[in-house]
């Protein structure tokens, strides 16, 4: 087309754009931009929008919001890819940080039911309920309460947020209710520890003439791993090609692994994912990896880490899980054999952050944080929640440090979690028998585990921790996992 003399208009110029996105070509972006710039189109703002989702999708967030700042004029959609973009490159915080500036914009361009969309799964991700109860009732005063796509986000956002009480009061008034709407709130109560419950909305969702689909039977599934009912779940798991001519996918064969491999079953979860259909995913190996430090099976573990070796799959937390089984058993040579693997594979693990939420305000912390503007009044309450649990019968869980240490030091590097300054900071920060709500983005360990269970209990408060595995819900010295995770 330019070939022939012919200049690009806007229209043209969005399509190629587009053809970038489909083809994840940063470069030939690049060029499209170059060339909008010099034919002086970046004026149209459904133009630069397209390019704002193509920086997006290639990782370039910044990129995106240089293209968004410089935009004459923004409309609601350029808003709202703006707030996709921050969700897709991990700035949560940054897409509810729109969502307010939205609100308050006088230029006309106010959140739309598309807005409220990507803002709940912005707060299912991080863990904002709060902020997600305050796009609720933006949602229902503005009229889009009866919207399905909405109300199953909702459900998503309540459940994500270990609040499934709410989550199931949305799902109650639904009007109408499809199979995404049933299989969001087996999912959520399964992840919440509500195994049984999950189950019975299944068989009520069957009564009421749904059809399962593979999201519902992996939401069932699940609850049957969180719950331990292992009949149960291979009642499920045959009943899916049987009964419903849905052949399991790698989710629900992952589900059935973490059921064996929490009801100890470890030999028989290794059995099953070498007899699949379908090729065995990371996520699978990983599963019954975790399952093997819980019953400290060696043997299997290692034979685990060759597989996610042959994937070329191995990550920095498959050879912690590794290390922590180790450690139980007291091998610190390996330790230091896996260490100096990892060292020379350049394998670095990701540091735990933890979140809490405050009056809509998401405060995050990582291990010996002292970024915190109230830090020193969060250390002075860690040391006091420190005594009080002691006398309450809290023995810090030293095997959770995996250095070979004295118990003195490794109880003083397990003090500073991440989870255990944002709990210091919820009990500082809150009224006596509030709800304290911590996201990580690790799984948690025994020791943070046992000191929440514990804190619950000696300050009479819930806690509920998302870790990257699931929900626990900590009341009166209770976990809702049972101990395991």
């Amino acid at each position: 087309m330019r070939r022939n003399g012919i200049s690009p208009d806007p229209l043209s110029s969005s399509f190629v754009t587009k053809s970038c996105i489909r083809m994840n070509s940063l470069l030939g972006g690049l060029q499209v931009h170059a060339k909008i710039l010099s034919d002086g189109h970046q004026s149209d703002s459904l133009l630069m929008t397209t390019l704002m989702d193509l920086y997006s999708i290639c990782q370039k967030c910044d990129d995106a919001c240089k293209v968004f700042d410089e935009m004459s004029h923004r409309d609601t959609v350029a808003w709202n890819v703006l707030i996709s973009c921050y969700t897709r490159n991990g700035r949560t915080r940054d897409a509810l940080g729109v969502f307010d500036t939205m609100q308050r914009s006088r230029c006309g361009s106010q959140p739309d039911d598309v807005t409220c969309l990507l803002v709940l799964q912005a707060c299912a991700n991080l863990g904002a309920l709060e902020f997600g109860e305050r796009v609720h009732s933006f949602i229902r005063v503005h009229g889009y309460g009866n919207a399905l796509n909405l109300c199953n986000s909702l459900i998503a956002m309540y459940s994500r947020c270990g609040c499934v009480d709410k989550a199931y009061e949305v799902f109650k008034f639904m009007p109408n209710k499809d199979v995404v709407s049933w299989s969001a709130m087996i999912s959520g109560l399964a992840s919440n520890g509500h195994g049984k419950e999950a189950i019975e909305a299944f068989r009520e969702m069957q009564r009421m003439g749904i059809v399962p689909d593979d999201q519902t039977f992996t939401g069932v599934l699940s609850a049957c791993s969180h719950s331990g009912l292992v009949d149960e779940g291979w009642m499920f798991f045959n009943s899916m090609s049987k009964e419903f001519r849905i052949m399991p996918n790698v989710h629900h064969y992952g589900c059935m692994v973490d059921l064996l491999g929490r009801a100890g079953l470890l030999n028989q979860a290794y059995d099953l994912i070498l007899s699949m259909a379908v090729k065995p995913d990371a996520t699978m190996w990983r599963t019954l990896l975790g399952a093997c430090r819980i019953h400290c099976h060696v043997t299997l573990g290692e034979r685990i880490i060759e597989h996610l070796i042959e994937l070329k799959a191995q990550e920095a937390g498959d050879y912690i899980l590794l290390l922590n089984i180790y450690s139980s058993v007291d091998d610190w040579e390996k330790v230091i054999e896996v260490r100096k693997l990892m060292k020379e594979k350049g394998i670095q693990t990701t540091p735990g952050c933890s979140t809490v939420e405050l009056k809509g305000v998401v405060h995050e912390f990582v291990v010996d944080d002292i970024s915190h503007p109230r830090k020193n009044e969060i250390y002075e309450m860690l040391d006091e929640i420190g005594m009080q649990l002691k006398i309450g019968g809290y023995i810090a869980e030293v095997t959770s440090e995996l250095h070979n240490l004295g118990a003195d030091e490794k109880e003083t590097i397990l003090s500073y979690h991440s989870e255990k300054l944002a709990i210091a900071f919820g009990v500082l920060a809150t009224p006596p028998g509030t709800t304290i709500r911590v996201a990580k983005n690790l799984r948690t360990c025994v020791d943070c585990h046992n000191f929440a269970k514990v804190l619950s209990g000696v300050y009479n408060r819930e806690v509920i921790i998302r870790d990257r595995t699931r929900f626990h819900h900590f009341r009166e010295g209770h976990c809702s996992c049972n101990d395991y995770w």
